[in-house]
């Protein structure tokens, strides 16, 4: 069984006993009770207006905080020597999805 739920803004694709990084979640966030936008397997779909009535998702916070892999980010201005460079490093969660009811 899959379950489409939407964390911090964005929406994931979902299966149980899977790990996935998302935004990075308030401190002390242990649980997650999630109420997923659509549930479907091999035979039946199940969409939500806006969420599925009954259904849940259950997910644990493995990690709280992971760091992203450094990206960086340049300025350049052609013919005037202007060049500005940035790094930027963005801040994760690791959950696991224990179950999808």
């Amino acid at each position: 069984m899959k379950a489409v739920i939407q964390v911090g803004g964005k929406q994931y694709i979902v299966t149980e006993k899977e790990t996935l990084l998302v935004d990075r979640l308030q401190d002390g966030t242990k649980e997650l009770s999630l109420e997923p936008l659509m549930v479907f397997d091999d035979k039946d779909v199940k969409v939500g207006t806006p969420v599925v009535a009954g259904a849940k998702v259950t997910a644990k916070v493995v990690e709280p905080e992971v760091k992203g892999d450094k990206i960086k980010v340049i300025r350049f201005e052609a013919k005037k020597r202007v060049k500005k460079i940035n790094g930027h490093r963005q801040q994760y969660s690791k959950i696991l999805i224990e179950k999808i009811a």
